[in-house]
């Protein structure tokens, strides 16, 4: 029996900042995808842990018609021009999608994805449409955020502009965003608002501009293969990763290694952190967690084949592997 042929599937890109909400309007947008449609989504993470992908599947699987793959440890572009074309054949071979949703991090360059996906062996098999850039209007107060590269470049690759967290925003905050866009991206971008990544699927429909930088950008690092690899007898991996101004540390949990629900609740709502993204197997079951410059927010997951957090800051601190693994049970 022949293959069915992957031919001009349609795929957007997502980004924006750290805790902007990229993986909420994900998982939004798979409440909604059309029935019997099969979706493709690529993720990428700063940490090398990986953790979005398990809160995807925690979510929904291939049963869903949802296929994921992972590709941890950076600026998938960078860190891994390689590793992100052998991730994204391995997914589009695995789903023939009907769609294709791609996740840079977010510190990830996404000129640079963009230059990938448009590439000669892509221009058949993908049809690039609109690029979504999430942004909390608030940050735009913060010079940590308007003089970082990464954050200007996600605005002025964007077809598209999404204001999330409307629901916490200042007077002003709107009328300042819809400003930065004008001098900031691209002539016809357009700006909408929304709360917890609520984005319809029309949004997505339309052709980019690519906008493609003339000077290519590249870390000098290995595949990350920490995903990967095999849990040793201690039962948990940890790993470290810096750049543009950021460092993550991250640990993997054996799933024979049980977590205290409530002293889990106190370490996460007490770490100090830009982010924190984790899945854990708990007495109580298995959760999710989420935690940004708003707080904390917990889903109840399906499954989890492991434990697994990231953790992303400017600074860390050296008391964190002490204090998480004081939650472990046994």
């Amino acid at each position: 029996m022949q293959s069915k042929k992957i031919i001009a599937v349609p795929t957007n890109i997502i980004t924006g900042f750290l805790g902007v909400g990229k993986t909420s309007a994900i998982l939004h947008l798979l409440k909604n995808k059309p029935k019997g449609e099969r979706w493709a989504i690529l993720v990428n993470e700063f940490g090398e842990i990986g953790v979005d992908g398990s809160l995807m599947v925690g979510e929904y699987s291939e049963h869903h018609g949802v296929y994921i793959q992972e590709v941890p440890g950076g600026c998938m572009c960078c860190a891994a021009g390689v590793s992100m074309q052998v991730a994204l054949n391995q997914l589009l071979k695995r789903a023939k999608p009907d769609r294709l949703l791609i996740e840079p991090t977010g510190l990830g360059h996404p000129k640079e994805v963009l230059k990938v996906l448009s590439a000669e062996h892509y221009q058949t098999v993908l049809t690039l449409q609109k690029t979504i850039t999430l942004v909390d209007a608030r940050n735009l107060s913060d010079q940590r955020y308007t003089t970082h590269d990464i954050f200007n470049q996600q605005i002025a690759i964007a077809n598209t502009v999404i204001g999330n967290k409307m629901d916490v925003y200042r007077d002003g905050d709107k009328e300042k965003l819809i400003n930065y866009v004008k001098s900031h991206s691209q002539t016809n971008a357009n700006v909408h608002f929304s709360h917890q990544g609520n984005i319809t699927l029309s949004q997505l429909a339309g052709t980019t501009s690519l906008g493609l930088p003339s000077k290519s950008h590249h870390h000098e690092t290995e595949q990350a293969l920490i995903p990967n690899l095999p849990m040793p007898e201690c039962g948990f991996i940890k790993a470290l990763n810096t750049g543009e101004g950021f460092s993550s540390i991250g640990w993997r949990f054996s799933s024979k290694k049980v977590f205290n629900y409530h002293k889990l609740q106190t370490f996460l709502t007490y770490a100090t952190a830009e982010r924190i993204k984790a899945v854990f197997i708990t007495e109580l079951g298995t959760f999710g967690y989420n935690i940004a410059i708003d707080g904390l927010t917990e889903s109840a997951l399906n499954d989890a084949k492991e434990s697994r957090i990231e953790i992303i800051s400017q600074q860390i601190d050296d008391s964190l592997e002490a204090q998480l693994m004081a939650c472990i049970i046994y």
